[in-house]
């Protein structure tokens, strides 16, 4: 899970909440339990986790300013004046300097 918190006028403070840890846990609980009908769909979701836990914090935050992004409707160059713009469209607290730093990772972190 992640979370961008504090992003207003006077900071740019991102926050990043893992709980994969705790997921991976059930998912092996859960495996070792599993029907052998349960276990190959089991198995796909324990992978799944283990490639989002890998991902690092600026990966997050440039998917998170992709889906914010996303919600507005902005399908333009995520490098672009208009993204910073509908960046801040979609996260009316974000100041034009978080914005900025956000759009830069989202740059730097292409999918």
């Amino acid at each position: 899970m992640t979370g961008i918190t504090a992003l207003g006028r006077k900071n740019t403070l991102v926050l990043t909440i893992r709980d994969t840890d705790e997921v991976a846990a059930a998912l092996r609980e859960a495996l070792a339990q599993a029907s052998p009908e349960e276990r190959p769909g089991l198995e796909r979701a324990a992978a799944l986790v283990e490639s989002t836990a890998a991902a690092t914090e600026g990966l997050l935050r440039a998917r998170w300013v992709r889906s914010r992004l996303a919600a507005v409707g902005f399908t333009g160059d995520v490098g672009s004046v208009a993204a910073v713009k509908a960046l801040r469209q979609a996260e009316p607290t974000l100041s034009l300097l978080a914005a900025v730093q956000l759009q830069r990772e989202a740059v730097a972190h292409p999918e």
